[in-house]
């Protein structure tokens, strides 16, 4: 009895297509990783990255109606020590336009972060910082 050559190519095939996915799936994806001061340092990845790409937000800010409390001051009352008016600030609600939050500019070293594989996993873009949801 000889087997069918059919399904001997189908098997062959079928190992070959998820070795080619596995290889392909490696170094894409979602991993996290820490801030160091030179680079960022991937926990999956056994060398530090010194170039990588960090997300930027652009957009429309819109901010709500809010207030301030606080102290006052006049030119007269420069000599007010301690007796400074309380008083409260009202800012109205508002939208921002072309505003843009650049991460870069809050990360510090030891800050740990959620980057993501792109290009086939030749470049590494930093998209947030990640806390402790605990508090």
């Amino acid at each position: 009895m000889s087997k069918d050559p059919y399904s001997a190519f189908v098997s062959v095939m079928q190992s070959s297509m998820a070795g080619h996915t596995r290889q392909a799936l490696s170094g894409v994806g979602a991993v996290l990783g820490t801030i160091t001061s030179t680079g960022l340092k991937l926990d999956d990845f056994k060398h530090e990255l010194q170039d990588y790409l960090v997300a930027e937000l652009p957009g429309l800010l819109s901010v709500p109606r809010h207030m301030y409390k606080g102290t006052s001051a006049t030119l007269e009352s420069e000599n007010w020590e301690g007796k400074e008016p309380k008083t409260s600030f009202y800012i109205g609600e508002d939208e921002l336009e072309d505003v843009n939050l650049s991460l870069n500019e809050g990360l510090k070293p030891g800050d740990r972060v959620l980057a993501v594989r792109v290009n086939s996993g030749n470049d590494v873009v930093v998209v947030c910082k990640v806390v402790n949801g605990r508090g």
